[in-house]
């Protein structure tokens, strides 16, 4: 059975940070898959990437929140 790798730095921070750039970054992607799909007329797909998106850009703006708290709380 293969383990499970780890994560370089333990803490909640490095996997919120982790979390919050893939959604981020699959945002910009995505916008990629969706101009491909329009080229090539598949309207359905293109829906679908974009719901994906909206959910990416979501997820990404609640981790800003999120690490914004946080980081606060740490200081103040």
């Amino acid at each position: 059975m293969a383990t499970a790798p780890t994560t370089p730095v333990k803490n909640d921070h490095y996997n919120l940070t982790w979390a919050l750039h893939q959604s981020l970054e699959n945002v910009y992607r995505l916008e990629t898959y969706i101009e491909d799909a329009e080229r090539q007329g598949d309207e359905e797909l293109a829906r679908w990437f974009r719901r994906i998106q909206e959910n990416n850009q979501k997820a990404g703006e609640q981790g800003q929140r999120l690490l914004a708290e946080r980081l606060a709380h740490e200081v103040g």
